[in-house]
């Protein structure tokens, strides 16, 4: 680990000694096509805001939100030609759905891509096969609640001529929208392909709002602002580049991207022009595969570091995943994994002409390294005017926390994350849950209503960030075992005792947690379905749990679960 990049329990780097796995992976070349990839200027072209729908529902959600699949054109910097995308009405990202708690809407997601990919397939990938269409889609509301055939079931794609998978249902997808106030994101889940529609621009923002968030006085309107983080690779000419591998364990899929270039918003590099004033930031990382350790660093008005300038003001976190906290973190450091999401206010009060630049050091993979560095994110301009008095606050009490009892779990699952490397340097040939194949049966059958701890036993020597569809968990701990035994015999050998969550997971609502190489994590879950739900005894609600690198989770990292009636 860098130095100043935190591991398990939030232990700094040179405190912590993350054990190796049974087979350390040798560092790969990086990845083809990065030499022919532009480099470009940063901080010269302006954040963009993400077009707005207000569903805020209706009693029977009966007219439905329509947002369509396509093709289109933007620009995402001054000196490159507009780039091709794919996105939701014509955007990338896509419209940020802003939604009311207990409001249910419905969507229409029209599919109006193109046959052919513009990006390359890999015919020797499960579900990516020349059998099935080159292009097909289904959309997942990461983090919401629903129904398995409202959750964008990765089989469940359809095409814009009319061609579906096995497990495509026809007609709007629902949402209840029955849970907390929270930064939930939307993008493609298609079997086989997700990694490349999600790179074409196939993600948005949705968010849900409540009363309880709308009390605390949080900034608000203008003053709160999305980020979604995601990195790229432009040729000159402005088209997306996503390598093919060369001696790759595959004739086509790369192990995990990683771009030179990190687009918020889908605008390279860019600026915000702030009033001195808090502003709230609602951050997701749609990233393929790269994890972010954000800091800010005072830099003069072209984003060069200077020492002239005003400390920079800390992250006060509020919020995680799937809500806000009990009450905010004062954070120097950010660290989001791909699929988190990071809720924060930063306080630029009397701060009028100052210039901060907000920087990435994590490596990439994390935490290995020796691939593709993108250090420039964004910079935050205190450049404008205070347009009236700021009456926000950060209260030190945000919302009530129950942590879920460990003893009322009726079951401790646990499940190995694995992965089959090459021998001669530790290239992946396939990632694996528990050992398994995606098409293998259902191994993991929760009682509806049941909680379980799920003990995610990390094998390999990446970082996973492991996320469960339907549910919200709360991290219990992190333990460090023996791998190599563990692999050899089977026996799990823990080294040492459990180590708390990290600062930010300790009372937070999660879906989605890092999963570190030597150690079993621990959640705690309850497997609740839609308030309402009509269950009969043996029925079975399908979901899915997987590595949010999305690289691994196309080649066998993602396996189904059903919740039990």
């Amino acid at each position: 680990m860098p130095r100043g990049v935190q591991g398990p329990g939030g232990v700094q780097a040179g405190q912590l000694a993350v054990p190796a796995p049974a087979t350390s992976p040798v560092p790969v070349p990086v990845q083809p096509g990065v030499a022919r990839a532009a480099t470009l200027e940063p901080y010269v072209d302006a954040l963009p805001i993400p077009p707005r729908i207000a569903a805020w529902g209706a009693a029977g959600a009966d007219k439905p939100v329509s947002i369509r699949m396509g093709v289109f054109q933007q620009k995402v910097h001054r000196d490159l030609p507009p780039t091709t995308l794919w996105g939701y009405n014509g955007s990338w990202p896509g419209p940020t759905i802003e939604v009311r708690r207990n409001r249910p809407i419905r969507v229409a997601w029209a599919n109006g891509l193109p046959r052919r990919h513009f990006l390359p397939l890999d015919y020797t990938v499960h579900g990516e096969e020349e059998t099935v269409p080159a292009v097909r889609a289904v959309v997942h509301v990461h983090g919401a609640q629903v129904l398995p055939e409202h959750d964008g079931y990765p089989d469940a794609w359809n095409t814009a001529d009319g061609r579906t998978g096995a497990f495509y249902k026809p007609g709007t997808n629902l949402f209840p929208n029955a849970q907390p106030a929270a930064t939930l994101w939307y993008h493609d889940h298609a079997i086989g392909i997700t990694r490349l529609n999600i790179y074409a621009g196939l993600a948005g923002f949705y968010l849900i709002r409540d009363e309880e968030e709308d009390a605390l006085n949080l900034p608000k309107g203008p003053f709160e602002v999305p980020l979604m983080l995601q990195d790229r690779l432009f040729l000159p000419d402005g088209s997306l580049l996503y390598p093919a591998a060369e001696n790759g364990t595959h004739p086509v899929w790369i192990q995990e991207f990683f771009g030179n270039t990190v687009c918020v918003n889908g605008k390279a590099k860019p600026y915000l022009e702030l009033e001195p004033r808090r502003y709230r930031f609602r951050m997701v990382n749609a990233s393929n595969a790269r994890f972010y350790h954000l800091t800010l660093r005072a830099t003069d008005a072209k984003g060069n570091v200077s020492e002239k300038n005003a400390d920079a003001p800390p992250f006060q976190q509020i919020g995680a995943d799937s809500g806000l906290l009990p009450a905010p973190l004062d954070r120097r450091s950010l660290i989001i994994a791909p699929g988190e999401r990071l809720d924060f206010v930063l306080d630029f009060t009397g701060m009028k002409g100052a210039n901060f630049a907000l920087a990435n050091d994590a490596p990439a993979p994390y935490t290995r390294g020796g691939q593709v560095a993108a250090e420039e994110v964004m910079l935050f301009k205190v450049s404008k005017a205070l347009s009236g008095p700021d009456t926000s606050e950060v209260p030190a009490a945000l919302v009530p926390f129950e942590p879920l009892n460990r003893a009322l779990a009726v079951r401790e699952r646990f499940l190995t994350i694995n992965e089959m490397d090459r021998p001669a340097d530790g290239y992946t040939m396939m990632g694996m849950l528990d050992g398994k194949h995606w098409s293998d049966p259902v191994t993991e059958d929760p009682q509806a209503g049941s909680t379980e701890i799920w003990t995610l036993a990390n094998a390999t020597g990446d970082v996973h960030p492991m996320h469960l569809h339907l549910v919200r968990f709360q991290v219990l701990n992190r333990q460090p075992f023996d791998v190599r035994t563990y692999l050899a015999t089977g026996k799990v050998q823990y080294s040492s005792v459990p180590m708390p969550p990290e600062a930010n997971e300790q009372r937070a609502w999660k879906d989605t947690v890092k999963t570190y190489p030597g150690y079993v994590t621990r959640i705690i879950q309850r497997f609740d379905l839609p308030p309402g739900t009509p269950v009969t005894a043996g029925q079975r609600f399908r979901y899915v749990w997987h590595c949010h690198i999305l690289e691994h989770e196309d080649n066998e990292m993602m396996r189904p679960y059903d919740v039990v009636g």
